[in-house]
């Protein structure tokens, strides 16, 4: 063992010495326990960066954690290598996007086995490989033949940057969550995955989720957006047809004196045709298109809306109702129509209000009569039911139910449910993506890609064009093809998937990468499904993470796999900011990890960013910060270069009677940290485990120099360094591993059992106080001989039998004999 700690060598050294030893290398090991661990794989972008650096490493702290608790221990690392990122990132520099994603995959690889993450390597995967999405695309197929992949032509969202389609999870606050570009509204055709129906499944699953964050799960849970309620139709005034509406307020219908439609929905162009109204409707169903649908429906967005110069009738009342469309009713809610009541609505209350619209009250809160003439907003409480024969006089709640009824009966309506959740836009007008493996004859219509045709190879010879449009459509020798039914002339879609569809499998395939006998081999994954510990950030809480549980119940129902959902646990961590501001090169603000392990090391970069912060908060990265574990590794070093010549593998009295006093309180210290560093990481509290660790470093620096060399004293001293290193392996594993060699050991720390702590060696001594109030006894307590004198008097006052006795009394003063006594005197 070297005199000066030099992370160069070290760690160089450790990482070939994994490598060709294949310790990460995952075995199919039914009859073990297996622990899955993944964080969620990167897109190829050139470097990692800090918030990188910061999920892996927490990852791996839990990896190598696992191995040691004697787990078969999966933790596979892959590219999510296919999407406009990649294909922009490309056209920027001048190259393909597959000589720049494979560049970058060489470079961040190394990167990754420079900062020694467990990866096993050998299932590695990119998801811009033939042999992954050829699988994908006969999943698309079986999908489409059990009706879960539709294409129809619909208003979608469409990023003129990226110049394609985004599903709606991609869109944020009107922005597309790629370019932050403006989303317009566009009319194309495209492809579906039919998500919507397992829409209750995914909902009802959330509750079975005790492993994921409660933000996470609100989150999915207000997305699927389950609401419970009535259809409800109103016929037109001057013509067949109705409007429909979803309601979960039917108790209101008798108030409703006006409809609403959204400016996307298709009855607005149509009802307005020939009209004199027609040109000033058109021009404001562009004007709110461009509008952000957050704003929309923005409690301070003013209400603007235009009259469709037609009518419809409420189908209770019989009230002819002037039909609207504007700017806060969306076509992504119910069917995009609204039965507008303004007493009981505050939106509508605000838009009758400004195109004088009559209103009607139909519930009256208990005690109190409202009029419509003198109120200044909407009443959206409960109470009882007026203006709505027969119900007047019931409570509203109950005139729900019977509403419904009411509806059913006269055939006007029907009870029903509504999500807010809507089918999954897949469709990319992109080159950088999986091909969709249909091909479109003029005589047999859509036909899906045999799967003996497979894959649809996405051809290498093509460059992207600068406008960001695809060149497959263009490319003569891909879309020209032969239908498969009839042998004719046909061509080839030419959209590309959505890459998140990729990202919604890639787990599973982890379990069985060389299997090419179909997507996933039943057994392996078996035995590894579900990921056990899933980590990554937030901002995936709804795309990601809701599409790879929608594409998990696919494949079981598929009868390829036998588990409901994809992960057990979830970690979310937070970002890596300075300063309190996101990492970002427009601020110049980014800290480069290579950087970092030039100056300090791997093991110095992984211990800031897990003692920095908690997983699940921000780490504000500091420089003095970084320093500080520098240091600290330095004096670790300094600790075990200096005692490793006073060691002895003899065994030691495990007996506090039979240790020296010192000995034992250094024995208790380390088994204490053994406890404290396993629950702690059994917690993910990886910064108050490192802590427990500095401070145990600390004591045996306060001590070592007092404690005289005997073979007692050796004994302990092993076991004291042994637990030190075997502490700091998951943490700092190239210096643990070199401490561990240091210390006469031949294999691997990582193939050392995980420390166990010993009770009897953290069983406190205790001594004997007594307590008295105005120096008469009140309680004895037994306290630990090391707590300070604070503890005590607390202890002291928080006594049930001393709290009868100073109750409603001032404490003038406590005094205190150490070890002994506790007086406590009132007025």
């Amino acid at each position: 063992m070297r005199e000066r700690y030099d992370p160069e060598q070290i760690e160089g050294k450790w990482q070939r010495s994994w490598e060709q030893e294949k310790l990460f290398q995952a075995s199919d090991d039914p009859g073990r326990k297996k622990h899955y661990l993944l964080e969620m794989f990167p897109y190829p972008s050139g470097k990692l960066h800090m918030g990188h650096i910061r999920n892996y490493s927490i990852g791996d702290v839990v990896a190598r954690y696992k191995m040691m608790r004697g787990y078969n221990v999966l933790h596979p690392m892959g590219w999510d290598a296919f999407g406009m990122p990649a294909e922009n990132a490309a056209l920027e520099n001048e190259t393909h996007p597959a000589k720049w994603t494979y560049d970058n995959i060489g470079y961040m690889k190394s990167q990754l086995k420079r900062m020694g993450f467990s990866y096993d390597w050998d299932r590695e995967l990119a998801t811009c490989d033939v042999d992954y999405y050829k699988w994908e695309q006969l999943i698309f197929i079986k999908m489409y033949e059990r009706g879960l992949v539709y294409r129809k032509k619909a208003l979608v969202n469409w990023c003129q940057e990226c110049q394609t389609v985004l599903a709606n999870e991609q869109v944020e606050a009107g922005r597309c969550w790629r370019c932050h570009g403006e989303v317009d509204k566009k009319e194309l055709e495209g492809w579906f995955f039919r998500i919507t129906a397992y829409a209750e499944e995914l909902l009802e699953y959330c509750d079975k989720l005790p492993g994921w964050p409660e933000k996470v799960i609100a989150m999915q849970k207000n997305w699927i957006g389950k609401s419970i309620g009535a259809e409800i139709d109103f016929p037109l005034e001057d013509g067949d047809g109705a409007i429909t509406v979803f309601t979960t307020r039917q108790d209101t219908l008798y108030g409703a004196t006006f409809m609403v439609l959204a400016p996307e929905h298709p009855l607005v162009l149509e009802l307005c045709k020939g009209r004199r109204e027609e040109a000033e409707v058109r021009s404001f169903v562009e004007k709110v298109r461009r509008q952000d649908l957050i704003m929309r429906t923005a409690e301070e967005m003013e209400k603007e809306g235009v009259f469709l110069g037609t009518r419809c009738i409420n189908p209770l009342t019989g009230r002819r109702m002037p039909i609207y469309t504007a700017n806060f009713v969306l076509m992504e809610y119910g069917t995009g129509a609204i039965m507008a009541v303004p007493t009981h609505d505050q939106r509508d209350f605000e838009f009758a209000k400004k195109y004088r619209i009559p209103m009607i009250v139909v519930i009256q809160p208990p005690g109190e009569e409202l009029d419509q003439a003198t109120m200044t907003g909407a009443y959206t409480g409960d109470g009882i039911m007026v203006n709505s024969p027969p119900f007047d006089g019931m409570d509203n709640r109950q005139a729900m139910e019977a509403i419904a009824d009411y509806l059913e009966e006269k055939g006007v309506g029907r009870r029903a449910v509504n999500y807010r959740l809507r089918d999954w836009q897949i469709s990319r007008q992109r080159y950088w993506g999986a091909p969709i493996p249909i091909i479109y004859c003029d005589h047999c219509g859509v036909q899906p890609v045999p799967e003996e045709d497979l894959p649809v190879v996405l051809p290498l010879d093509v460059e992207p064009k600068e406008s960001g449009r695809s060149p497959l459509p263009d490319l003569r020798s891909f879309v020209e093809t032969t239908c498969p039914r009839c042998r004719g002339l046909a061509r080839r879609e030419t959209d590309t998937m959505d890459t998140f569809v990729e990202s919604s499998w890639y787990f599973s395939r982890f379990t069985c990468p060389d299997y090419d006998q179909g997507p996933l081999e039943r057994e392996r994954l078996e035995y590894w499904m579900p990921v056990d510990q899933y980590i990554g950030g937030i901002e995936h809480a709804i795309l990601h993470l809701l599409y790879s549980r929608f594409y998990t119940k696919v494949l079981r129902d598929m009868d390829i796999g036998s588990f409901d959902e994809p992960f057990i646990n979830l970690l979310t961590q937070g970002m890596v900011i300075t300063d309190g501001a996101k990492m970002s090169k427009s601020k110049g603000n980014i800290v480069d990890p290579d950087d970092m392990i030039e100056r300090y090391g791997a093991d110095t970069t992984r211990l800031f960013s897990l003692f920095a912060a908690p997983p699940e908060k921000d780490l504000d990265w500091k420089e003095e910060g970084v320093e500080g574990s520098y240091r600290f590794l330095h004096r670790v070093w300094r600790l075990v270069h200096e005692l490793r010549n006073y060691l002895s593998e003899q065994p030691h009295p495990k007996v506090r009677s039979d240790l020296p006093r010192d000995l034992w309180e250094i024995r208790q210290k380390v088994h204490k940290t053994i406890k404290k560093v396993t629950e702690d990481i059994e917690r993910f509290h990886f910064n108050t485990a490192i802590a427990a660790v500095m401070e145990l470093v600390n004591h045996i620096y306060q001590t070592k120099d007092e404690i005289e060399d005997t073979p007692l004293a050796r004994s302990v001293w092993q076991e004291t360094l042994e637990s030190l290193a075997l502490l700091l392996s998951p943490f700092v594993p190239h210096i643990a591993e070199e401490l561990w060699e240091g210390l006469g050991k031949e294999v691997s720390v990582i193939k050392a059992p995980w420390p166990e702590y010993e009770r009897e060696a953290i069983a406190e001594e205790e001594i004997l106080v007594v307590v008295q109030v105005n120096g008469k006894l009140r309680d004895r307590l037994l306290i630990p001989a090391s707590a300070e004198e604070q503890e005590i008097r607390e202890r002291a006052l928080a006594s049930p039998k001393v709290k009868r006795h100073i109750e409603g009394k001032a404490v003038k003063k406590t005094i205190f004999v150490p070890k002994k006594l506790v007086n406590i005197v009132c007025a």
